[in-house]
């Protein structure tokens, strides 16, 4: 089946998203195991995991549209400390977020309705999931201090 042109290149745009995503997650949580927030890896660990699920969706996707996943992610932002790292993930949640909103309007524009689907679903994991969460670590870290949110993350 052949795609939109359009909504194939977009889906693209949003899989170097995604590949991003998952990578920074990844390393994140390796850190975050290597420091000792057991707590902290476990769930950007989840987060990496639902990541390559998103990525995996949109390949899926394009190559059904005849298309060719472009696997180069786009750059990544790596914290050095924790609070960097969740401040680095919460603005590739928001970006993604947005990149995701446009998406659904180009695939209602293209009448491609599943594609359209698939980054609805995408865009409230991120919204309901991932971004949630990420803000409410920061606004704990904000409420209870940093020694005290460290010490709740230990493993």
């Amino acid at each position: 089946m052949q795609g939109s042109p359009a909504v194939l290149s977009y889906l693209n745009f949003l899989l170097a998203g995604e590949l991003a995503a998952r990578d920074q997650y990844f390393i994140h949580s390796r850190m975050f195991h290597e420091w000792g927030y057991g707590k902290l890896h476990d769930r950007i660990a989840h987060e990496m995991a639902d990541e390559t699920g998103h990525a995996s969706a949109l390949i899926a996707r394009i190559l059904m549209l005849g298309g060719t996943p472009a696997m180069t992610p786009e750059q990544l932002n790596i914290g050095s400390s924790v609070v960097s790292m969740l401040e680095n993930d919460l603005a590739v949640e928001f970006k993604v977020r947005a990149d995701l909103k446009k998406g659904v309007a180009l695939c209602e524009t293209e009448q491609d309705y599943v594609s359209r689907n698939i980054l609805v679903a995408q865009l409230k994991d991120t919204e309901e999931d991932h971004a949630h969460w990420l803000e409410q670590q920061l606004f704990l870290i904000q409420q209870i201090g940093l020694p005290n949110y460290l010490q709740s993350q230990a493993s």
